[in-house]
C-alpha cells in the first residue's frame, strides 16, 4: 500500500519520511505513526484529516455526493435490496445469494425477543424519560442477560452478539416508545418482515388487529437502508474507541447511542422537525429563509446542507421519492408542518442562495417528515437512528476485533495549561 513517502523538514533536525499510503478508493494517506518517536504529534481537533483506522466497509465522497458500502452505490441498494440484505453484506462483505439470506433471516427472526426480566427493568425509568436514555440505559444492560457468550477473543461469540444485537435492537427501539406511552409491550411475529415487524410493534395493540401497510413498511426499510453506516462518524468512532478497550460489544453499542444522540449527529432530523414547528406555517417562511441568509444571525437551517457532502447527500435523493410516495400513500396534503416542509424543500431546490451554497435537502429533512407523517413522536427518531445503525457500529466493532494492527484507542493533546510548579503549603497560598 506504500510506494511514495512524504518528507517532513524541521529546523535543527534531519528530515523525516513519511509512507504514503493508498486505499482502493479516496485520498492518499500519510502515515505520522513514527512521529512520535521523534518528539513530534499532529494537530487535527476533531479528526478531519485523521485517518484512525483501515476499513473495507463503507466509503464516501463528499464532493462527488457518493455513498457505498461494501462497494455497492447506496441508491442501488436502496432499489434493488432490503435492510436484512444489507446487514449481512456489512457483516460479511458480499451480497447474500437465495439460500444465504433464507438463513439469515431465519436466525434474526428467531432471536427478537428479550429477556422477559428485561420488561421490569423498564419500570426503573421515568415514564416521560427520553427514549435515547431508555435506549443507552437498557441497550448496555444487554450484557447482564446475555453474559454466557462475551469473550470477545473467541469468533463465534462475537457472530452471536452481533445477530443477538441486529435481532433484539427493534424489540427494545418499539419497547422505550411503548413504555412513554403507558401501553403494553408487544411481542415480536416471526411472519412479518424485518421492518414490518417493528411497526408492528410500534403500532399494534392487544384489543384490536395491526395491519402492516406495505407502502410505509417499505418506507421504513429504505430509512433503515440508508442509515446502516456512514463510515468514521462520531458514534462509530465511539463504539471502535469503546471496542479497542477490549470492552463488550452490548457497552461498545451503547456507546455508539449516546454519541449518537448528540443534535449535531442522530439527532439532526429531530431538530429539523423542531425547526418546523418553529417555523410553524408557510407565511412565516420567508423570515427565516431571510433570516438564514443573514451572516449576523446564529439562526441555521436543519436539515440543509450536510457535513460531508459538498454537494447533494445521495440518500436524501432516495429518501425525496419516499417521502412523496408515503405522502401520497397517507393521503396527507393539509397537515401544516408538512406544508411547511414541502415548501422549504421547493425553495433549496430552486433558489439561487440555496444552489450557490449547495444547501439541498439531506436524508434528515426527509427521513423527518416520513416518521413523522407516520405518526412516529419526534422523540423517537434518533432511536430509529440507533436501531437502523448498530449493523454499521457492529460491524466496524468486528472488524476492529480481527485487525491484528488494532490497539487501544489514545489520541493525544497539545497541552496549553501552566507549566511545572511547586505546591506550597495551604497558609502560604494566596
Amino acid at each position: 500500500m506504500a510506494n511514495k513517502v512524504a518528507t517532513l523538514h524541521i529546523p535543527g533536525q534531519e528530515p523525516i519520511e513519511l509512507p504514503i499510503l493508498s486505499g482502493t478508493e479516496g485520498p492518499e494517506v500519510i502515515d505520522v505513526r513514527a512521529l512520535g518517536a521523534h518528539g513530534y504529534f499532529t494537530y487535527d481537533p476533531g479528526f478531519l484529516s485523521t485517518a484512525s483506522c483501515t476499513s473495507k466497509l463503507t466509503y464516501i465522497d463528499g464532493d462527488a455526493g457518493i455513498l457505498l458500502y461494501r462497494g455497492y452505490p447506496i441508491a442501488e441498494l436502496a432499489k434493488d435490496s432490503n435492510y436484512l440484505e444489507v446487514c449481512y453484506l456489512l457483516l460479511n462483505g458480499e451480497l447474500p445469494n437465495k439460500e444465504q439470506y433464507d438463513k439469515f433471516r431465519y436466525t434474526v427472526t428467531r432471536h427478537t425477543m428479550v429477556h422477559e426480566q428485561i420488561t421490569s427493568l423498564f419500570k426503573a425509568f421515568r415514564r416521560d424519560s427520553h427514549p435515547m436514555a431508555v435506549m443507552c440505559g437498557v441497550a448496555g444492560a444487554l450484557s447482564a442477560f446475555y453474559h454466557d457468550e462475551l469473550d470477545i477473543s473467541h469468533e463465534q461469540h462475537r457472530e452471536v452478539a452481533a445477530y443477538r444485537l441486529i435481532s433484539k435492537m427493534p424489540t427494545l427501539a418499539a419497547m422505550s416508545y411503548k413504555y412513554s406511552m403507558g401501553q403494553p409491550f408487544i411481542y415480536p411475529r416471526n411472519d412479518l418482515s424485518y421492518a414490518g415487524n417493528f411497526l408492528h410493534m410500534m403500532f399494534a395493540v392487544p384489543c384490536e388487529e395491526y395491519r402492516v401497510n406495505p407502502v410505509i413498511e417499505r418506507a421504513m426499510d429504505i430509512i433503515f437502508v440508508l442509515h446502516a453506516d456512514h463510515e468514521q462518524n462520531a458514534s462509530t468512532s465511539s463504539v471502535r474507541l469503546a471496542g479497542s478497550s477490549g470492552a463488550n460489544p452490548f457497552a461498545c453499542i451503547a456507546a455508539g447511542i449516546a454519541s449518537l444522540w448528540g443534535p449535531a449527529h442522530g439527532g439532526a432530523n429531530e431538530a429539523c422537525l423542531k425547526m418546523l414547528q418553529e417555523i410553524g406555517s408557510v407565511d412565516r417562511i420567508p423570515h427565516f429563509v431571510a433570516r438564514a441568509k443573514d451572516k449576523n444571525d446564529p439562526f441555521r437551517l436543519m436539515g440543509f446542507g450536510h457535513r460531508v457532502y459538498r454537494n447533494y447527500d445521495p440518500r436524501a435523493v432516495v429518501m425525496r421519492d419516499t417521502c412523496h410516495a408515503v405522502l401520497k400513500e397517507l393521503n396527507i396534503s393539509d397537515h401544516p408542518l408538512l406544508d411547511v416542509a414541502m415548501e422549504l424543500e421547493r425553495i433549496a431546490l430552486s433558489d439561487p442562495y440555496f444552489i450557490e451554497k449547495k444547501l439541498y435537502p439531506n436524508v434528515d429533512f426527509y427521513s423527518g417528515i416520513i416518521l413523522n407523517a407516520i405518526g412516529i413522536p419526534t422523540s423517537m427518531f434518533t432511536v430509529i437512528f440507533a436501531l437502523s445503525r448498530t449493523i454499521g457500529w457492529i460491524s466496524h466493532w468486528l472488524e476492529m476485533q480481527a485487525d491484528p494492527a488494532s490497539k487501544i484507542g489514545r489520541p493525544r493533546q497539545l497541552y496549553t495549561g501552566a507549566p511545572t510548579r511547586t505546591v506550597l503549603p495551604i497558609n502560604m497560598r494566596k
